[in-house]
């Protein structure tokens, strides 16, 4: 019979020992019980998060020292980064810090986002740059920096991003998450294809938790607080950017509460031709059998 994630529950099992692993979005919800997570595995953590509102505005030191007095309170080393990670040359310079610091990164864990709740019609061109900018441009550049320096570490290495179940599926209001969403899951794909000769594993997380960003959507209310919380995420993505998931390529696993899952696209069987451009009443005539699964 197989076993529960549940009857598998146990406590710290130091997976991380002496690795280095950077956070970002580190100060509130998911990436905030990552950081801990891995401090409590036994990683040394560079914590990152600007300090904003759960709508991406502002700015304060405040969030990320917060988590690495917490993360120090749990015996790890642990440093404090408050600059934005969508700024250019920010990714970059959160590697370089990591490796002047300790002389090396083992693993990127991408939390950083804002809510980013909008209608189609609503979504002007600087709220949409905003949004591809956090949640997809931010993470591209982290790929690109970090790879770049587990390549020359020569010594492999894992980045887990965060997406989300929008990418597949659709919601409302979420047309731009959606659309940064489903880049995050062609990066993640993309990446993990190339990087993967090198030793470097590149996976997602399509989380569904109650955090600040999401508490007020309809999905949450009249759910308990602590049945979909960001403490259920966060052991998926830290068994991603630990050594225990060495032959994990390319994966988007979504986690909710008590279910763990991995979401794959794939195609149907489709119609078949005679080889010659269908025509548009073809087309149509064929249309269950194009899209039966």
């Amino acid at each position: 019979m197989s076993e529960t994630l549940g009857e598998l529950q146990a406590g710290p099992t130091r997976t991380l020992e002496g690795r280095v692993v950077l956070v970002t979005g580190a100060g509130h919800g998911i990436g905030r019980e990552v950081a801990l997570l891995c401090a409590m595995e036994g990683a040394r953590v560079l914590a990152c998060d600007v300090g904003c509102d759960a709508e991406g505005e502002g700015a304060s030191p405040d969030a990320s020292e917060d988590v690495a007095r917490a993360l120090r309170g749990l015996g790890a080393e642990a440093l404090a980064d408050a600059r934005d990670v969508s700024a250019p040359g920010a990714a970059a310079g959160l590697v370089e810090r990591a490796l002047a610091t300790w002389g090396r990164l083992d693993a990127v864990v991408s939390c950083a986002g804002f809510a980013a709740e909008r209608s189609v019609l609503k979504s002007d061109d600087a709220w949409l740059d905003r949004v591809i900018s956090v949640h997809l441009g931010a993470a591209f550049a982290l790929v690109r920096a970090a790879g770049q320096a587990m390549v020359d570490q020569k010594q492999g290495g894992a980045i887990v991003l965060m997406t989300g179940p929008s990418a597949f599926f659709g919601a409302r209001g979420q047309a731009a998450i959606g659309a940064a969403s489903a880049g995050l899951v062609a990066l993640t794909r993309s990446a993990a294809l190339e990087l993967r000769k090198h030793g470097i594993r590149v996976n997602a997380v399509a989380p569904t938790a109650r955090t600040r960003q999401t508490a007020g959507l309809p999905t949450f209310q009249g759910i308990h607080e602590d049945s979909m919380s960001p403490a259920h995420v966060a052991p998926v993505a830290v068994f991603l950017a630990g050594p225990l998931a060495s032959d994990v390529h390319g994966e988007v696993v979504g986690a909710a509460g008590a279910r763990t899952y991995a979401i794959r696209a794939r195609e149907t069987t489709g119609a078949f031709g005679d080889g010659k451009p269908p025509s548009i009443a073809a087309v149509r005539d064929a249309w269950r059998d194009i899209t039966r699964a």
